[in-house]
């Protein structure tokens, strides 16, 4: 069977989150690129989906594409990193100060690899500027300035939703991840990695990531939207909601519950005892 069960998944998480802890800057910078880019044409992807058939469920089944190829292939995404790489601190294996080093450097990383993504799909939407906005472009500036400016409009009750949004949206991003380690085959691991990575998307919660492609390629192609509107009323606060959500909801939640068991010093030493008796025995 390729099923793991959440002692096992769990355990799986502490493992990942010392691994990841062990990459240098470098390794970081590289795969936490390619994993904001690749969130990006996903948007891009599912915009696409639901332009061409009205049906916006339709961009929410395609979507998860990304987190699979992220997860298949290793990748480093800061979302993810706010409920794995804690563990290794609860373990006592790392200091907070390695954990909050390993989440800045992914951080900056999605964000490079966003806006690289991002001008160069602009520039593919509108030849280069010598095409009106239209289309999937039009959504972009669309959802751009709705998650921002009308945010800016609504005031704290603005500020409090996209923090709440945030929360709700890693908690499934993370469960995604995490369902990812319940199978040992690649089409279990797809299979899991999409259910709790689709809901999130069909129900409109916000990622920091994603909303790092969105925002500045909506600005891009003429969004009215400023630096201080993107970070001020998105991204700031959505990042923090992802942080709680994927650190307190998913992984503090799990590794609560079950936590890998250390055997008592008793335990040991009847262990210890049973060993050196079989060995007594079997002479």
């Amino acid at each position: 069977m390729d099923y793991a069960k959440p002692a096992d998944v769990v355990a799986s998480m502490v493992d990942a989150s010392l691994k990841k802890l062990a990459l240098g800057p470098r390794d970081l910078l590289i795969r936490g690129a390619l994993s904001g880019a690749l969130l990006g044409a996903a948007t891009v992807l599912a915009f696409t989906g639901a332009v061409t058939t009205g049906q916006p469920i339709v961009g929410a089944l395609i979507f998860p594409v990304s987190l699979v190829m992220i997860v298949l292939l290793g990748l480093e995404l800061v979302t993810g990193s706010f409920a794995l790489v804690p563990l290794a601190r609860f373990e006592g294996k790392a200091t907070w100060g390695a954990v909050v080093a390993n989440w800045s450097w992914v951080f900056v990383a999605n964000l490079i690899g966003s806006i690289a993504f991002g001008a160069l799909i602009a520039i593919s939407l509108t030849n280069m500027g010598k095409t009106d906005v239209a289309g999937v472009a039009a959504r972009i500036v669309a959802t751009a300035e709705a998650k921002t400016i009308a945010n800016e409009a609504l005031g704290t009750a603005g500020l409090v939703s996209v923090f709440v949004k945030g929360i709700l949206c890693n908690w499934l991003v993370c469960l995604g991840v995490v369902m990812a380690m319940t199978s040992t085959s690649t089409v279990g691991k797809i299979a899991a990695t999409w259910l709790p990575i689709f809901t999130f998307f069909a129900l409109g919660f916000e990622h920091a990531v994603v909303n790092m492609f969105i925002i500045p390629t909506g600005m891009l192609l003429g969004a009215k939207v400023s630096l201080s509107d993107w970070w001020l009323w998105n991204q700031i606060p959505v990042t923090l909601g992802n942080l709680v959500g994927g650190f307190v909801f998913t992984g503090l939640a799990l590794y609560a519950t079950y936590k890998p068991q250390q055997p008592s010093p008793a335990s040991q030493a009847l262990a210890v005892q049973a060993e050196m008796d079989s060995k007594v025995l079997a002479s």
